[in-house]
Order: C-alpha cells, then structure tokens, then sequence
C-alpha cells in the first residue's frame, strides 16, 4: 500500500482555539467532582482490588470508570497511574493486565458509554456526529472534558481519598494510553494536562476528520459522510466545528514523551492522519512504530511489549 507519509491534512487551527478551550477548563474546574469509590467485591481478587468509580464532570454529568488497583506491590510505596482511555465503539474493559505489571489503572467510561449513559445517550452511531454543526454543543467537548476530569480524579485519589486504598497512588507519575478513539483521546489529554507524564497512542481516530471521510469510507468517518448526504449545506459549518476537536491542533501543545503506532493498512483511522498528527507535536521526545501488513489494531500483539518497556521507562525508572 502506498503511504503518503508527508500528506497535509486540511484543517487549519482557529485563531480562538486556546481561547475556546480555556474557557472550558475554567467552567469544568468549577465542577466539584463529588467522587465515590466503592470496591468491587466479585471483580475484585487476592491481589488486586477493583472499584467502581463515579465522579461528576461538564453540565454535571455523572462517569463513571474502573480503577484497578494491584495489591501484591503494597510494600514498594506509591505506585504509578495508567489512564486508559477507550475506543469508539467498544466499552472500555476491567484493565488488570496493567494492574499486574504494577499500575493502578483508571478505565474511563465517558459520557455515553455503559454505566455513564443515563444523562447523554447519541448511541453508535449518533456520537460522531451529534451536534455537529455547533462547536458549544458538540458531543466531543462533553468527552473531552471527562478525559481532563478524570485526570483531576486520579490526583484527588491520591490525596484526598487515599485513605481509602491499600495502596497509595502517585499522581506525580500519571501516563495515558488508548488505541483508535482511545488514541486520539490519548493526544487530547496529553495536550492539554501537563500532569501526564509519558502518553502512547494507537491508531489515533479525531485526528484530521474531514481528510479521513474522504480518505476511506468506514466507519466511524462515515457518519459524517452520511450526516453530509442528509444535510450538504452543513459542510462549512461542520468544517468550522471539527477544527476545534481535530487532534492535530492539540498536538502542537504535547511535551511529554509519546509513542505512536500505526497500521499501514489501517482503513478505519487512515495512517496519513497519524502521520500528519504525529508530526505536529511538540515533545522532543516521540517515537512512531508502523506496522506494514497491519489494519486498525496497528499491530497491537507486536507493540504491546514496547508500550510497557515505555512506560516502566517514564513512569518506573528510580523506584
């Protein structure tokens, strides 16, 4: 497959962009997150406990989330924090595996997925493009701010609520992973919480949305592309509302280590726009993987020994 590796993506960052998102940061900071942590006694086990978690996020949306918390390394003192964020479609699973390499694991379930769909429920499809042509009522500002939310969780769960734990949780060492969805998300929460400290992203979905429903046809892009059949006279607006979600204008603002990996056949989230993403962050400090002959799991059975030397590397070294 030919791969472009220096195709440019069309979206343009808006003059207000760091202007529009402040303002969000500022009304989310407002919210107190009223957090509950209850243990989880039939998914819990000897050495690993799980709770289900509920914290308020933006308009007072109640998330919830699975933290993983493992037991076995109780005498080595605080222990560092994986935020995993979840893919598209799928709803985000019980992390142990991170819990049995020494991580205490968040599992975020934003807005819309099971257990925090009471309140905002577009469905599958429906998210992608609910509220499209309206940068205020986008869907994905909602999601966004449960990404920065649950950051603010993972500190307060390590002062506030560490009482509740067997073991404590550092939140000086906090790193972010996902694949698809969970990767752009990965870029958003990197971007803009400089308490992440190394972030590794898969595949990256909401990066250069309106070059990918003209780059493939699957969904979850073609939503938009049917949103468009139905509505042509949106495009412009649509153009306009995506600049301010689109990962590629974060991407700019990542200082912290990062890995990337990409599918080179990869015909849901086109590796273009990984490329294009990838090449505007920041960070001196970033690496990309790509896997020839691999689709939208960007080689994940290969990758997945590297993304943990990764972060036993940012987030272990020294203890």
């Amino acid at each position: 497959m030919n791969i472009n590796k220096n195709y440019t993506c069309k979206v343009l960052k808006p003059e207000d962009f760091d202007i529009f998102w402040g303002a969000v940061l500022d009304d989310l900071n407002q919210i107190d997150l009223d957090p509950e942590f209850i243990r989880d006694e039939l998914r819990s086990t000897k050495n690993i406990d799980v709770y289900q978690v509920f914290f308020n996020s933006l308009g007072k949306i109640r998330i919830s989330a699975w933290l993983s918390i493992p037991l076995c390394i109780e005498a080595r003192g605080r222990i560092p924090i994986i935020l995993h964020l979840p893919g598209y479609q799928n709803d985000p699973p019980i992390h142990k595996e991170w819990a049995n390499h020494g991580y205490a694991t968040l599992s975020l379930n934003h807005r819309g997925k099971v257990r925090s769909r009471s309140q905002f429920d577009p469905g599958y499809p429906g998210v992608l493009t609910h509220n499209i042509t309206n940068r205020d009522k986008y869907s994905y500002k909602g999601i966004y701010a449960d990404v920065w939310k649950a950051i603010d969780l993972l500190i307060e769960a390590s002062s506030r609520y560490d009482n509740i734990f067997k073991v404590k949780l550092d939140s000086s060492r906090i790193g972010v992973a996902g694949s698809s969805q969970g990767g752009g998300l990965t870029i958003i929460a990197s971007a803009m919480r400089k308490e992440i400290k190394a972030a590794s992203a898969g595949a990256p979905y909401l990066c250069g949305y309106m070059d990918a429903i003209e780059l493939t046809n699957t969904y979850p892009y073609q939503e938009i592309n049917d949103y468009l059949n139905l509505y042509p006279d949106t495009k412009d607006d649509i153009t306009q509302t995506l600049s301010y979600f689109d990962g590629i204008c974060f991407a700019g603002s990542i200082t912290c280590p990062i890995i990337m990996n990409l599918g080179l056949q990869d015909n849901v989230c086109p590796p273009e726009t990984g490329y294009a993403v990838f090449r505007n962050i920041s960070s001196t400090d970033k690496n990309i993987y790509e896997y020839d002959g691999y689709g939208h799991d960007a080689g994940k059975n290969i990758h997945s020994q590297i993304i943990l030397d990764f972060f036993s590397k940012h987030l272990k070294e020294g203890d």
